[in-house]
């Protein structure tokens, strides 16, 4: 699994806070002592609302409703916050791969070439809750401009496709980013079930991605593959070669191979 830090700025969520965490407070319970307060300040004058003379509480009562406004405004966790008790936090390396790869007629397969992509840039990061794995959280960014081709070797056949690969149909200039961030994780019992969401050339879509983990003490890795249609993203597939004959199939599959360490 994966969330959101910079590889290259050294920040990373935490389980107080940042992008991987986000614990909510509650503050109703606070809202009512005020308001107790408020009104124990005006029964010191002896007036209620209006100078209608009002009755005092007797001293149980007033005990009674003291201890549950106390009571409401204990601190209680968030669903979130307890989860992030026992959070750790990992950050993505750079040793980590993120790929795309298509068949003989895939995204980016012009003249009938097979391809693989790779990202060379991304930041990322886990916070994976042991004892409660569906309170995990995981995110990578991609900068779009970073893909490069690596195949076929003939370099001036690389130079067109990735050209043509981040104008033609990312269009890195106006969706600048690629995103995967997790909606849902579900343990299973060969690792994780995610729903998460891409983004991809400014369209947003739900995928189902399924990922093996290994947790060491410091280290945590993740090898997970998920395919998705090029059209669900508005992204027009790519036809072209003598009449039409070399075509782009819908379908493309991301690759992700993930080391990351564990934030002190």
């Amino acid at each position: 699994m994966v969330a959101m830090a910079d590889t290259e700025n050294g920040n990373a969520g935490s389980p107080g806070g940042g992008p991987c965490f986000k614990p909510t407070v509650r503050r109703w319970g606070t809202a009512l002592i005020d308001a107790a307060g408020r009104a124990r300040s005006q029964r010191r004058g002896g007036v209620g609302h209006g100078g209608v003379p009002f009755e005092v509480l007797t001293t149980p009562s007033r005990l009674a409703v003291l201890t549950l406004l106390a009571t409401l405004a204990a601190p209680t966790p968030a669903p979130a916050q307890l989860g992030a008790r026992d959070s750790v936090v990992y950050r993505v390396s750079p040793i980590s791969r993120f790929e795309v790869k298509t068949g003989k007629a895939g995204l980016f397969g012009f003249a009938g070439h097979e391809h693989v992509i790779r990202a060379r840039g991304f930041s990322g990061c886990v916070m994976y809750s042991p004892n409660a794995p569906s309170l995990s959280r995981v995110e990578i960014t991609v900068p779009a401009d970073s893909l490069e081709v690596l195949t076929p070797p003939d370099t001036a056949e690389i130079r067109k496709v990735t050209e043509a690969m981040r104008t033609d149909i990312l269009r890195v200039e106006q969706y600048p980013t690629i995103s995967f961030t997790s909606k849902t994780v579900t343990a299973v019992d060969s690792g994780f079930r995610l729903v998460a969401e891409l983004t991809l050339a400014g369209q947003t879509r739900e995928v189902p991605v399924d990922v093996r983990v290994a947790i060491g003490s410091d280290t945590l890795r993740a090898w997970a593959s998920f395919a998705v249609k090029q059209t669900d993203f508005g992204i027009k597939p790519f036809r072209g070669g003598p009449a039409g004959t070399v075509r782009v199939a819908d379908r493309v599959t991301f690759a992700i191979e993930a080391v990351a360490v564990r934030v002190p």
